[in-house]
């Protein structure tokens, strides 16, 4: 599974998002996200990657474009 994967199933099965309504150009709270809601997701990602993102700033104004791609960047994985 890809961080892209990751990421849309998380949104789906722990916070209810359709998954038609998952698109790289939607903001996060376009979806209904508020800040808790970002810091479980944050966790989440951390845990199901095994990665650290304490120093990525993921507001509810960020895409999920956005979010994948600051997830790369702590992956080293290519859009």
């Amino acid at each position: 599974m890809d961080v892209t994967e990751h990421i849309a199933t998380a949104l789906t099965r722990k916070f209810g998002v359709a998954p038609d309504a998952i698109s790289d150009e939607v903001p996060l709270r376009q979806l209904g996200l508020d800040s808790l809601a970002l810091e479980e997701l944050r966790l989440i990602i951390e845990d199901s990657l095994d990665i650290d993102l304490d120093d990525v700033q993921i507001t509810s104004r960020d895409t999920v474009g956005q979010l994948v791609q600051a997830v790369h960047s702590k992956t080293g994985a290519r859009a």
